[in-house]
């Protein structure tokens, strides 16, 4: 199951990609540019999230990473512009779905824990 999380992280990477540093006129609008921005990020959280589950501190990283790198590489790209307000919304979004995953692991583990018997005896 992590394999699919972690395909449709790399998914989510290359839309985001796509959409930060393609021309402006070619970027998908669905409403507000934030919550745009944040959904991006909460998604690509999440699914990095349960993809490495158990590498908190890694996907944390690579969320920051990525929302930095992209925003800085916004500077060279004509008709764009960086802010870092934008690259914290994106950074924190990004966040936000990592923990959200390890909140709903904690609470899955606390009241579904595995079974060490079979129900049979």
């Amino acid at each position: 199951m992590t394999s699919i999380f972690r395909i449709a992280a790399l998914v989510l990477l290359a839309i985001i990609v796509f959409a930060t540093l393609s021309p402006i006129q070619m970027r998908p609008h669905m409403g507000d540019p934030n919550f745009e921005r944040a959904l991006a990020y909460v998604l690509f959280g999440l699914t990095l999230g349960l993809g490495f589950p158990n590498r908190v501190a890694r996907t944390t990283a690579t969320v920051v990473f990525v929302a930095a790198t992209l925003e800085f590489m916004q500077a060279f790209d004509p008709g764009r512009h960086a802010r870092i307000s934008d690259g914290s919304l994106k950074a924190l979004a990004g966040i936000c779905g990592i923990v959200a995953v390890q909140v709903g692991l904690q609470l899955a583990r606390r009241y579904w824990p595995r079974r060490t018997t079979s129900p049979a005896e």
